[in-house]
């Protein structure tokens, strides 16, 4: 039987500043039930007036008794995402529903290697299998392909420049790149996948988020390579007025 989701209340008990426009949020849910690396959560805000918004985020990390975390990017004239990146303060509340899917998942039992690619803030359900690996002692082999506009816009940057054995990781900028790079500011491309993921003959799981066009092109340039269609995993968003 499906499982019902409910509301429950989450209070903000720390907040990190992963760039200029995004905030990591770690938040205390009574009676979580866990969840999967991959999977996200809807946030629901609650007016004085009883009008209500809500949005979906992805965790940000493994499973951890009562705490989960999301990283949120602020979307200008939003009506949930400035409040969690600029309003809302340590004991402050929210509604958390979830965790939702099962699909977009990595699981600490898989064995094949694994080829993370994201775009932008789609990073961050990346990041939780990244963690999750990390913290079952995994000895998975995995390759972050990460597509940004420009360095400062970097999410766990400090994380993801320590050594972590059997992870590496390739930065593609789309706007600007970092002096003395030697691949110019651009979008992904085929060499980008070839280079920085794993040979289709490796039979990798592959697990692609971002905006919608660049998951489409990431993920066709994958099945150009060779890899198999039911090994490519993606997760999308678009414009949702934040």
């Amino acid at each position: 039987m499906r499982r019902r989701l409910i509301w429950r209340p989450a209070e903000l008990v720390a907040a990190t500043a992963e760039t200029p426009s995004a905030r990591t949020l770690r938040l205390r849910v009574p009676d979580w039930p866990g969840h999967l690396a991959g999977q996200h959560v809807d946030v629901r805000l609650t007016a004085e007036d009883g009008y209500t918004a809500q949005r979906s985020y992805s965790l940000a990390a493994p499973a951890d008794g009562d705490m989960i975390e999301l990283t949120v990017e602020s979307v200008p004239d939003g009506e949930v995402s400035p409040y969690l990146t600029e309003v809302m303060e340590v004991g402050d509340q929210v509604e958390i529903r979830g965790p939702v899917g099962g699909w977009f998942v990595w699981r600490t039992e898989s064995k094949p290697p694994v080829l993370l690619v994201g775009g932008g803030s789609g990073i961050v359900p990346l990041m939780a299998m990244i963690r999750a690996r990390r913290q079952a002692g995994s000895r998975v082999p995995f390759r972050l392909v990460y597509s940004l506009r420009a360095p400062d816009r970097r999410y766990y940057a400090d994380e993801l420049r320590s050594p972590d054995p059997g992870l590496d990781v390739s930065y593609l900028y789309t706007r600007s790149a970092p002096g003395g790079a030697s691949r110019p500011a651009r979008r992904i491309m085929l060499d980008d996948l070839a280079e920085g993921g794993w040979p289709a003959t490796f039979e990798p799981d592959c697990y692609v988020c971002g905006p919608t066009g660049f998951v489409e092109a990431a993920a066709d340039l994958l099945l150009a390579l060779g890899h198999a269609p039911e090994r490519i995993r993606t997760e999308r968003f678009g414009p949702t007025g934040g």
